[in-house]
């Protein structure tokens, strides 16, 4: 904010002219630091401090500019005679004219631009204003008068005769020369003065002085008449009149008068001025294009570097998390390798186990069998011989009661260690005959087993 304030402070007395910064200070602070109102109060009151009386800082600040402008010294101007009390009581009636067509003008304007807006939120609000903007855009009062300044030089000297003035303020031109890495030739035009038709007819319009200036500067052009070209010609302190000014932006935030052109000048002439800064300020110009060529590759260059190291470290990034999930697809992999050779394990481990608890069933149930069959009796009229065949071709021969049950026989074939089957079943040949859990019951001889039979052993699928 300090800078802004002192930019406010310095533009304002290069502008008014006044010395006093104490005073100028407070002006900006009663207009809230609004430069156009406060500055515009000065130049448009006649009571306000006459700018003529004192000299102003020499260079004058414009609004801030790049800082990639390599300033050339000053030259120093031709010592100026100051104007004398006649000239100045002389002049006095037209600036109070000229202040107030100013104020009149503004009101007149103001009033148009409030018409307008009436009118145009009017039809916005009745759907039949064209363009799809919000608001109105109003140009710069600075770039209205250098407008109409463009439009009365072509209409007074004709069309396409003369340097292209720009049509914008006076900052905004020092801009555009600084950016162009050229000098602005300022022009202020005083109607009234009796050698400024000749000096803009013969001089100006001719077209050796015109190429020169549209070549190797911007030009811009302002009416004493109006608010901005009164002010130039204050801050630059224009004493006589035809007036042309060569200036340069600085890095200090001042402008650079290089030349003071005054009075009558033939094209001979000014070429040869308009030549001779040039020369002068050529070398400062092209080192100043040169430096900021090099600082525009040298950001380019850090920009491209910049650039790269992110596209290196994007794909180092982009290979680290590659082989990141390809790492967590290998640990995933494994941990699933491994609760699965786990779960075999447990699988294998509870299928011996259960093995390991069914023979051991098997063996309680062999011995639990054996011991219910008891003794083997003797041959006898009332015992049975029984011959049993397992399906590994193997075979077994056991005397039973003849009274005892089919049973018997199952318990007889369940004590023996040649069978690894659960369900099976004791089957006859000739007749075939399954004995199964119906006739568990039936003894021997009610089963027709006595005095001896021939069995096998059928395992269930």
């Amino acid at each position: 904010m300090a800078d802004s304030v002192d930019d406010k402070v310095g533009y304002f007395q290069a502008i008014t002219g006044i010395p006093d910064t104490d005073l100028c200070t407070e002006i900006l602070a009663a207009h809230n630091w609004d430069l156009q109102l406060a500055v515009s109060s000065i130049t448009a009151n006649p009571s306000s401090p006459e700018p003529s009386t004192y000299a102003p800082p020499p260079p004058p600040p414009p609004p801030p500019l790049e800082d990639d402008f390599v300033p050339l010294p000053p030259l120093a101007p031709a010592p100026q005679q100051q104007p004398g009390i006649a000239w100045r009581l002389v002049t006095l009636p037209f600036y109070v004219v000229s202040g107030g067509v100013g104020l009149i003008t503004g009101s007149i304007r103001l009033g148009v631009w409030v018409a307008g807006g009436v009118l145009s939120r009017s039809l916005s609000l009745l759907g039949l204003a064209q363009g799809g903007g919000d608001g109105l855009h109003e140009l710069p009062p600075s770039a209205v008068e250098a407008v109409d300044f463009v439009a009365e030089f072509e209409h007074e000297f004709g069309a396409g005769r003369g340097p292209r003035f720009v049509a914008e303020g006076f900052a905004d031109a020092l801009q555009r020369a600084h950016r162009e890495y050229k000098l602005l030739f300022v022009y202020l035009h005083s109607p009234d003065h009796p050698d400024t038709p000749a000096f803009c007819g013969g001089c100006l319009c001719s077209e050796p002085v015109a190429q020169f200036i549209n070549e190797n500067f911007v030009a811009w052009g302002g009416s004493i008449r109006r608010t901005e070209g009164f002010k130039m010609s204050n801050s630059l302190n224009a004493s006589r009149f035809p007036f042309c000014a060569l200036v340069m932006a600085s890095t200090n935030q001042r402008v650079v008068l290089l030349q003071q052109v005054e009075g009558p000048k033939s094209p001979e002439q000014m070429i040869t001025i308009l030549q001779r800064v040039v020369e002068e300020c050529t070398a400062s110009l092209v080192a100043g294009r040169i430096e900021a060529e090099e600082r525009l590759n040298n950001q380019r260059l850090r920009e491209e570097q910049d650039a790269a190291y992110r596209a290196a470290l994007e794909a180092d990034q982009a290979r680290e998390r590659q082989k990141r999930e390809e790492q967590e697809i290998l640990e995933r992999e494994a941990a699933e390798a491994e609760r699965k050779r786990k779960e075999d394990e447990e699988a294998q481990a509870r299928a011996v186990q259960e093995a390991a608890e069914r023979e051991a069933a098997l063996a309680r149930r062999r011995q639990e069998k054996a011991m219910a069959l008891g003794a083997e009796p003797e041959k006898g009229p009332d015992v049975t011989r029984v011959l049993i065949r397992f399906p590994t071709g193997e075979r077994k021969e056991r005397r039973f009661h003849s009274s005892t049950t089919i049973t018997s026989i199952y318990d007889y074939v369940d004590s023996l260690d040649c069978l690894k089957a659960e369900k099976y079943s004791l089957v006859s040949n000739f007749p075939r005959v399954t004995y199964g859990p119906e006739k568990n019951s039936q003894t021997l001889v009610e089963a027709g087993l006595h005095p001896q039979a021939s069995l096998f052993v059928e395992i269930e699928q």
